[in-house]
C-alpha cells in the first residue's frame, strides 16, 4: 500500500455554548430550520439534504426540552440544540473547507443575543494525508 507523503489539516470544528439567550429564538422551530437551511450558502459551502429540526422532550435530567436540527453539509455539517428554559444553545460547525470561524460565532451572538459564550475553534485532522494513497 503507497503511504501519502504530505498532510494537511482536514478542517475546522466551531463548537459554541451560548448562555442566557433570547427565549423567544430558542423556542422558534421555524426560525431554526431557516437558519440551518441559509447558513450553509452564507459560509459558501452545500447542503446535501434539508435541514431537520425536532423537538426533544424533557428527560427529568440535564435537558428540560428544545429544539434539536441538523443539516449534512458536503463538507460535513452544522448542528444546533436548544434548551428553552435554560436559555441556553449549544451548537457545532463542523467543515473540510475554510470558513470564516470569527464571521460565524459573531453571526450567532447576533441571532441568540446571549450574555457570555464559550467558543471553541479546533484544528481537526491535522495529518489528513494531501492525496489520495492507491
Amino acid at each position: 500500500m503507497k503511504q501519502a507523503n504530505t498532510t494537511v489539516p482536514f478542517g475546522l470544528h466551531v463548537t459554541l455554548d451560548m448562555y442566557n439567550c433570547a427565549p423567544s429564538v430558542l423556542n422558534d422551530k421555524d426560525f431554526i430550520g431557516d437558519m440551518l437551511n441559509t447558513l450553509p450558502g452564507k459560509l459558501g459551502m452545500k447542503k446535501l439534504m434539508e435541514p431537520v429540526v425536532t423537538f426533544a422532550q424533557p428527560n427529568g435530567k440535564k435537558d428540560a426540552g428544545g429544539w434539536s436540527g441538523f443539516v449534512m453539509i458536503q463538507e460535513s455539517h452544522i448542528s444546533i440544540h436548544t434548551f428553552i428554559k435554560r436559555r441556553f444553545v449549544t451548537m457545532d460547525i463542523y467543515s473540510c473547507k475554510q470558513f470564516d470561524a470569527q464571521e460565524s460565532i459573531a453571526y450567532f451572538k447576533e441571532v441568540f443575543q446571549p450574555e457570555s459564550i464559550d467558543a471553541e475553534i479546533v484544528v481537526r485532522s491535522k495529518k489528513y494525508p494531501a492525496t489520495d494513497i492507491d
